[in-house]
């Protein structure tokens, strides 16, 4: 069976040779001008992405506000939000993936780092950074329009009236579980190898995925399925619900990206087997 996996990763046009695991801790990096270069993509990637999107939900509920007469189909809607999400990503990916690998989400950094796709140091830098960049991103959405921040609800992500944090956690985890699966699938390393087109493509999948879940749990809980999203506009608003609710925004994802690292790397990459099988050769 171990045969058979080895022979399946070799059919297409090009050789391919598996990369090497990350290393777990990796000090080098800390030396490295192209470490902070990618630190720097990132938070500026999240903070850019949360300045677009959190100014987009806030637009739309105040098209929406019947206290002030708007016009109610004048507005972008929750499709329109959806869009500002899922392209914001594929542009924000497209621009930094050459750099620091686009993640933008800490959630997705958490799935690549149990893949051993990026080592422990990088894992956390990259969170911290991205958490810097969303509370910059909302507070300057703040800074630039406070009365309407302040008036809707300041793009804080909550779980919705009718809803339990059963349904929210769960909404969550899938909708995370189908982010990061997307992520691990279009950047495959093997596929890239076979088809050259594929790295040039990997934004439009990914941000796609975030648009399809923001069309599935915006009425749930806003759609978080990325924790730094979620962690800036709590800190910028500082509201008790947001609070309340926060934990649900960094434990749904992190399970949702557990899952699909799992998912990816043992059972469509075979990689209980191929470990199965390397254990077998060497006793």
């Amino acid at each position: 069976m171990t045969k058979d996996v080895e022979v399946a990763e070799h059919h297409g046009g090009k050789d391919y040779h598996e990369p090497p695991p990350a290393p777990l801790f990796d000090a080098d990096e800390l030396t490295k001008w192209s470490f902070y270069r990618a630190l720097i993509a990132e938070f500026v990637a999240t903070l850019l992405f949360l300045y677009v999107t959190v100014l987009t939900v806030i637009g739309y509920k105040s098209t929406t506000d019947t206290a002030l007469d708007a016009d109610q189909c004048g507005g972008v809607g929750i499709l329109g939000i959806a869009w500002a999400f899922g392209g914001m990503i594929f542009v924000l990916v497209y621009c930094t993936a050459g750099i620091s690998g686009g993640h933008i989400n800490p959630a997705v950094t958490f799935g690549l780092f149990l893949a051993r796709k990026v080592s422990l140091i990088r894992a956390v830098m990259y969170m911290v950074a991205q958490c810097l960049g969303a509370i910059c991103g909302v507070g300057l959405v703040k800074a630039f329009q406070s009365s309407y921040y302040n008036r809707y609800g300041g793009g804080a992500n909550t779980l919705a009236d009718g809803y339990n944090k059963g349904t929210g956690l769960g909404a969550e985890i899938i909708g995370t579980f189908v982010l990061v699966y997307t992520v691990f699938s279009a950047t495959d390393p093997k596929r890239s190898a076979r088809d050259s087109h594929v790295p040039v493509l990997a934004p439009l999948p990914i941000g796609f995925a975030v648009f399809m879940v923001h069309l599935a749990t915006i009425p749930i809980t806003g759609t978080g399925i990325n924790p730094a999203r979620s962690f800036g506009a709590a800190v910028i608003y500082n509201d008790e619900k947001a609070w309340d609710d926060q934990w649900i925004f960094w434990v749904g994802p992190f399970l949702g990206a557990a899952a699909a690292a799992f998912y990816h790397q043992f059972v469509l990459r075979a990689g209980a087997i191929k470990a199965l099988g390397s254990f077998r050769s060497n006793a």
